[in-house]
């Protein structure tokens, strides 16, 4: 019998009703009805207009919450179980300490392994993940034992509690999980898309299973691009995907969480098995990301590292000022109007590495050399450039030196540390609208995925694909992971001309 689930509990009709004959399931093409606008959640009052991440965090976070505390009350119940045979006086606050630090490990590690609200998890891969995490702490219990002073009278009553606590949790959580699916908490609006006229079985199979967290919803692949704002968040796919995969693309723009379904235990969709991908109903083909706006926190990483870098850069800046002046009079920095976030326009800061005439040097060489044009089309970049600097321009240029003053855009806002490199006009004309609109999506950056890999080696196709990817992927992880690998490649100097 499932730890988590009851019979009794079970709404809508009976398991009986739905037969696991595949061929008595099979529903005319076209049947399926689109998918109606109106939505159901519980919580309405998170409208359409709210971000979709926000307006999917919220709900979870409250079930989460039902869930925690049901937790919280099963290691309560654990405790008074144990209370005649604890010690009193210093002793037994020593051990209520103890267990309270145990209990809030294991509900971190609980955490941790997507047990909060822990949809679309098979039963017994909660009662796997549960083991697994009471366990841990166990060990760690056990490793304090041994090094704390007399840590091994604890050791035993701790395993005792949290044994304890893990027999009471699966009735505790199956009460707190009832309780939020009467309440309408419980789950998320899914659309499910089924081949081989697969959909009407399964919306009957997650509406009698709803503790997998699916609200189920026939769907019409046909509407796809016809779907109104306030869709489900959440696709399922099932059967015959081949058709489907052109569309992936459109259904990550419509859809935050994409999930091709496995089998279930009563309905042989895919032959893919549970086992296969970690006890869930299927592959995730897409995720929500996280619903927590990390831009604040970017803005904050980007002021600790702009500010004292600029302290530190400034001598550094003075020298290869003076340097300009010396081989070419005139002004050291340059400022160039590039397109920033939304639009705005970003008059980027740099050290000036080329003749104050070079535009006119370029104009120059393109009408006498034809195979130097044709190495500007496709790079926007010379690798003999004649406007630069003799010494001092190839120099800063290589080391990226003449990119620091760029630090006054990043604390004045208009620059991030990582982000994809504001290019002039004639670069950005070179791309298609699309894409563009992409990359004003995104506060431009010091350093990018482009500077760490292939720098003015890559064309513009490959400059697309970089910026593409890095827009696409982009997390803090991501741009940490740039930061560093920033070191290397300036020092490497490859593809820097």
């Amino acid at each position: 019998m499932s730890l988590f689930a009851s019979p009794a509990m079970t709404p809508g009709p009976s398991k009986a009703a739905i037969s696991n004959d595949m061929t008595a399931r099979a529903i005319p093409a076209g049947s399926v009805p689109p998918i109606a606008a109106k939505p159901t959640d519980a919580f309405v009052w998170a409208g359409p207009n709210m971000p979709v991440a926000l307006r999917r965090g919220l709900p979870r976070f409250a079930t989460s919450s039902f869930l925690i505390g049901g937790d919280i009350a099963s290691y309560l119940i654990a405790y008074f179980a144990l209370l005649s045979f604890l010690p009193n006086g210093s002793d037994g606050a020593i051990v209520e300490r103890t267990f309270s630090i145990a209990a809030l490990a294991a509900i971190v590690l609980y955490a941790s392994a997507g047990l909060y609200p822990g949809y679309r998890l098979h039963d017994h891969e909660h009662l796997r993940r549960r083991t697994i995490a009471a366990a841990k702490v166990a060990v760690l219990a056990a490793f304090g034992a041994i090094i704390l002073p007399e840590g091994e009278r604890l050791l035993l009553a701790v395993i005792g509690f949290l044994a304890l606590g893990l027999i009471v949790q699966p009735f505790v959580h199956w009460l707190a999980r009832g309780l939020c699916w009467k309440l309408g908490m419980w789950g998320e609006r899914a659309v499910v898309i089924g081949g081989c006229n697969l959909t009407p079985a399964l919306v009957a199979h997650f509406k009698n299973h709803w503790q997998y967290g699916i609200r189920p919803e026939p769907f019409s692949p046909d509407t796809l691009e016809a779907l109104p704002d306030c869709v489900p968040s959440i696709a399922v796919i099932a059967g015959d995907t081949g058709s489907l995969v052109p569309d992936l693309a459109a259904l990550r723009r419509k859809f935050a969480e994409v999930i091709l379904l496995s089998d279930t235990p009563s309905l042989k969709v895919s032959g893919l098995r549970p086992a296969d991908v970690g006890g869930e109903i299927g592959i995730r083909l897409t995720t929500g990301g996280s619903w927590v706006n990390s831009d604040p926190v970017r803005r904050i990483l980007d002021l600790a590292i702009a500010i004292p870098a600029m302290i530190v850069v400034a001598p550094f800046i003075a020298f290869a000022a003076a340097a300009i002046y010396a081989i070419d009079p005139g002004p050291v920095f340059f400022r160039h109007t590039r397109e920033g976030r939304s639009g705005k326009p970003v008059h980027v800061l740099k050290l000036r590495t080329m003749y104050q005439d070079a535009e006119q040097r370029l104009e120059a060489l393109f009408r006498d050399n034809p195979t130097m044009r044709a190495e500007w089309l496709s790079h926007f970049k010379l690798k003999d450039d004649p406007r630069i600097l003799p010494v001092i321009g190839h120099m800063l240029r290589s080391s990226s030196i003449d990119e620091l003053p760029q630090l006054a855009n990043i604390i004045a806002g208009q620059m991030a540390i990582v982000g994809p490199r504001p290019f002039p006009e004639y670069h950005l004309l070179a791309m298609d609208g699309e894409f563009r609109n992409k990359r004003r999506s995104v506060t431009p950056g010091l350093t990018g995925l482009w500077q760490i890999s292939e720098r003015s080696n890559a064309d513009i196709e490959l400059q697309q694909q970089l910026d593409e990817f890095y827009i696409d992927n982009r997390s803090l992880w991501f741009d940490c992971q740039i930061l560093l690998s920033t070191i290397p490649a300036v020092f490497k100097r490859r593809g820097a001309y």
